[in-house]
């Protein structure tokens, strides 16, 4: 019964969440955008010629950067790989930028290469100013491709809802991020492609990666533009034995993603990651509520209620019907360049 309670207080409090509603600026600016040809997804998706091409970007945390320039380099083709594995695509290439003194920008780089190799995906190109007495600035931007799409534009009420994740790791004293790259090694960058399976069998219709918001916050990023709610069961949850709840489901895992599946998908979408080793289990299911609750042992509580306040604050304008593919995939004629896809 604490458990829940601390999972609550712990979302509730949660700095990574509020930050979250920063990106609302993005709309105020641009003005008011679709879905999936625009900001909302964890990446924009573009039709070139026939083919889905998803393209996404993220800036790191200037602290971070300062504090571990390695663990930025990696986070920096981490977190861009796990955007276009929620958006149902393939990694291509990553283009980065760096501009910070010589040894911190060495020492960035050095995590590029490694998380390069890991995942598998190679780095093409980027920007690169070498300077001292500025805070040091990483950010990296991934090209994907697509055969089938992942978008929260495709969450209605009645799907199941299904979290899988690599529980192997330790988690981070600094840093509310949990590393499984000692424990998957290779096996990280079939992982991620494996969400392009899921997607090109129709084993699941929505995805999202869980990030920095954590698990509560990256799920109601997911059904914020429907507002819709869920009904999740901590129990039923894959999660360490060895992290309490709290903190699962406000950090940042290496491999973690929310699906949404029609009920009779659910158990070939639950063994298409269980088959590999990873963790995987429908915890609830999604709902017209727009309330997110959380359920353990024989209780339950509201966790964040879309119907009061927003995540994001991103403003979604009427979607423009795109082509459609004979698996029923929407894919975009157009992209809004520069929101996309940034919003971890």
């Amino acid at each position: 019964m604490a458990e829940l309670d601390d999972v609550i207080a712990a979302v509730a409090s949660s700095p990574a969440i509020q930050a979250k509603r920063s990106i609302g600026l993005v709309s105020e600016v641009l003005g008011a955008s679709g879905w999936v040809d625009g900001p909302g997804d964890d990446g924009a998706a573009v039709d070139v010629g026939g083919r889905t091409v998803i393209a996404c970007g993220e800036a790191l945390w200037p602290q971070f950067v300062r504090a571990d320039p390695f663990g930025a380099g990696v986070a920096a083709v981490l977190t861009n790989v796990n955007d276009v594995a929620a958006m149902g695509g393939l990694p291509l290439g990553i283009v980065d930028t760096v501009v910070a003194d010589e040894a911190t920008a060495r020492t960035a780089l050095e995590g590029m290469r490694y998380a390069s190799g890991l995942y598998d995906v190679p780095i093409v190109g980027g920007h690169i100013t070498v300077c001292s007495g500025v805070p040091p600035s990483i950010s990296a931007f991934a090209l994907g491709s697509a055969d089938a799409l992942l978008s929260s534009t495709h969450v209605r009420a009645g799907q199941a809802l299904v979290v899988a994740a690599c529980t192997e790791g330790t988690m981070r004293d600094d840093f509310p991020f949990f590393p499984s790259f000692d424990e998957r090694g290779q096996d990280l960058a079939e992982d991620v492609r494996l969400l392009a399976d899921v997607a090109r069998k129709g084993l699941a219709v929505a995805a999202k990666d869980i990030s920095m918001a954590g698990l509560v916050g990256s799920l109601a990023m997911l059904l914020e533009w429907g507002t819709f709610g869920a009904d999740v069961s901590l129990e039923a949850l894959p999660a360490p034995r060895s992290v309490p709840r709290a903190w699962w489901c406000t950090c940042f895992p290496c491999y973690g993603f929310l699906l949404t599946c029609e009920p009779d998908r659910t158990d070939a979408c639950v063994r298409a990651f269980t088959s590999r080793g990873l963790s995987a289990a429908r915890v609830g299911g999604v709902d017209g509520t727009g309330v997110i609750t959380l359920s353990a042992g024989g209780r339950s509580l509201p966790a964040f209620d879309l119907t009061a306040e927003r995540v994001t604050g991103l403003t979604r304008a009427p979607h423009t019907p795109g082509r459609e593919t004979a698996t029923g995939d929407r894919r975009p004629t157009t992209a809004r360049s520069g929101a996309g896809g940034s919003i971890h």
